[in-house]
């Protein structure tokens, strides 16, 4: 499904300085739109979620209009090497392999795993609080290899299932003491239900960027400094609030500026001394 929204958000007063190539026209991007909270379908066919105000309000900091496109992930990576897309709207994990292959922004959230527990349940703060304790997982996930390879560790039980709704419906029920799954997952969880809280946050060192073809720096750049910009100016701790219920702390990785462009550590990554900003320049 695609469909076209052109960006009117107030508070948008400021855009960042574009290039010739890059000043005017469409921003053509994708995600997949089952990916709550994310993007997920509305009832009028559309996609709503985290990452499609996110594209949105970088639309609207370089001034363009967004055509968006929900499709199957599988897919998304072969389209934007064909050029079918400028860029993709869908939070990709940032790894040696694919940035090989694929520029990537800086980072606009860290990708950690998160534990959901009832809402009566004692506060945990480690792993080690978790022992003994039976955890529900979605059945194949990385989340229930890494339950697995940590099970003699930590004597944990792992009680794999379908899908991760499932999963939280055996916290909510009592047969499990914890669900493990992505923490923007588990938060989005949480908001929808009380009858479960947010826990411990176990840290990957990983990002989501947004992925570009190799060739186009330029493009990334810009995008670079809009997500700058929205994190420096409140907008992505106000879609952190939105969505996931949660108001970021200071120096993660949402609303932290990352210096250069793109991610330290991997391949792309520019070291400069550019100052994020908002301002035109």
């Amino acid at each position: 499904m695609t469909f076209l929204k052109k960006s009117g958000l107030a508070g948008l007063s400021m855009l960042i300085a574009l290039s010739t190539a890059h000043a005017e026209g469409t921003i053509k991007t994708a995600l997949d739109g089952t990916f709550a909270p994310h993007a997920m379908p509305t009832l009028d066919g559309k996609v709503e979620g985290f990452n499609v105000d996110l594209v949105n309000l970088i639309g609207a900091r370089l001034g363009k209009t967004v055509d968006l496109t929900a499709a199957q992930f599988s897919g998304l990576i072969p389209a934007l090497q064909a050029g079918t897309y400028d860029f993709l709207a869908a939070p990709v994990t940032v790894t040696k392999e694919r940035s090989a292959n694929m520029l990537f922004t800086e980072g606009f959230m860290d990708t950690n795993f998160g534990f959901l527990v009832a809402a009566g349940a004692p506060d945990f703060t480690k792993l080690e609080d978790f022992k003994g304790k039976t955890i529900a997982v979605n059945k194949g996930s990385a989340y229930e290899s890494f339950l697995n390879e940590k099970a003699g560790e930590y004597g944990w039980k792992v009680e794999s299932y379908g899908t991760n709704t499932d999963a939280v419906a055996a916290v909510t029920s009592g047969r499990a003491d914890a669900n493990l799954a992505g923490a923007t997952v588990v938060a989005w969880a949480a908001k929808k239900n009380p009858q479960v809280k947010l826990s411990y946050e176990y840290p990957t060192g990983l990002v989501w960027g947004l992925a570009f073809r190799k060739d186009d720096v330029e493009g990334r750049n810009l995008v670079d400094k809009a997500i700058e910009c929205l994190k420096i100016d409140g907008s992505m701790a106000k879609l952190s609030e939105k969505w996931f219920g949660v108001t970021p702390k200071e120096g993660t990785t949402i609303i932290t500026p990352t210096k250069g462009y793109g991610v330290p550590g991997f391949d792309g990554y520019v070291d400069d001394d550019h100052k994020p900003s908002c301002a035109l320049n």
